[in-house]
């Protein structure tokens, strides 16, 4: 924001369209946008991980305004939340929030919960390595936290960002 001052409007277009195609395209559904952030919901996840793989690939081909790198970071979690006429609610889409919190530019970090949705079929290629169990704010219980680890896109990344 601070570097495109009143290019950044057009950046954050440029930058959503990106993410709803991937989305779309694995067969998810958008749920909200706040400022930079971005919220989407899939009924299982293996299509939460083909967009998140997707957005980040784009992300690190996409050629950005004045050459800055443009780096999001990416949090899967699988529960089930409520939903209400203003949204999704629960305890489930704060886990998610925080797993993307505690994640780098560049990075997917997911859950425990997710990593045991593909009952040890991953695609072909991925594998999520395992960063440990963290107290993430707000939580009750800690949370098994994994990265998605694939050869075309970074996997070295300081550890978990964790705020207490």
């Amino acid at each position: 924001l601070q570097l495109l001052g009143d290019g950044y409007a057009g950046f954050l277009t440029d930058a959503r369209r990106l993410l709803r195609a991937a989305v779309v395209e694995a067969g998810g559904r958008e749920v909200d946008t706040r400022a930079d952030e971005y919220f989407a919901v899939f009924v299982a996840a293996p299509a939460a991980l083909a967009a998140a793989l997707a957005i980040q690939r784009k992300f690190l081909a996409r050629s950005w305004p004045a050459g800055h790198q443009v780096r999001v970071r990416i949090g899967l979690h699988a529960g089930r939340p409520t939903l209400t006429e203003t949204g999704y609610v629960g305890l489930d889409v704060h886990t998610a929030v925080r797993v993307c919190s505690a994640g780098h530019g560049g990075q997917i970090l997911l859950s425990g919960d997710v990593r045991d949705a593909f009952a040890g079929a991953l695609p072909a290629g991925v594998v999520f390595g395992e960063l440990g169990q963290h107290q993430l704010q707000g939580l009750p219980n800690s949370i098994a936290l994994f990265q998605v680890e694939v050869e075309d896109l970074p996997s070295e990344f300081p550890p978990p960002r964790l705020r207490t």
